[in-house]
């Protein structure tokens, strides 16, 4: 027969953890607030910008934009500061990849608001300080085979892109 005692405190504990899953309990600011990311295509009038983005547990599908057209996602950063986002773009013949959200990258540069204008040259963040898409990056190095490079985004790329 169970006590009381421990039945009360199997209960809250029971409570603890699901308020805890839940992220009802105290978080860190940078957690409290989901992040905004929008990929906008930025190449040129007549040229339609495919975009597909991954995590790895979030497909969020492959989509079409014409120019100044914008595809965006909202998420909760994780708790551990390793929250990945990917996305592989492509247009007439080229095709690219880039880390979309990288959290020890991004956070404190676009804590709520990740917009990407897509450049052929590379995407170029919004920089809040001054309203300009003026911190660009460049395209991830490597072509369809990553084989070597060491780094695990890009073995993750390649395992659900299949090198496409």
């Amino acid at each position: 027969m169970i006590s009381l005692d421990r039945f009360l405190f199997s209960f809250v504990l029971l409570v603890f953890l699901v308020r805890l899953c839940d992220g009802g309990l105290a978080t860190p600011a940078r957690l409290q607030n989901k992040a905004n990311v929008k990929i906008i295509n930025g190449l040129d009038a007549s040229t339609d910008l495919n975009v597909h983005c991954k995590s790895k547990d979030d497909d969020l599908g492959a989509h079409v934009l014409a120019f100044e057209q914008f595809f965006e996602f909202h998420f909760r950063p994780n708790v551990w500061g390793r929250t990945l986002y990917f996305c592989r773009f492509w247009w007439n013949s080229e095709s690219h990849w880039f880390d979309i959200y990288i959290e020890k990258r991004d956070v404190g540069r676009c804590d709520e608001r990740c917009w990407w204008w897509v450049r052929a040259a590379g995407p170029c963040l919004l920089n809040d300080k001054n309203g300009v898409y003026d911190l660009c990056e460049n395209w991830k190095a490597g072509g369809s085979s990553q084989e070597g490079t060491g780094n695990d985004t890009t073995r993750i790329y390649n395992e659900i892109f299949g090198g496409q």
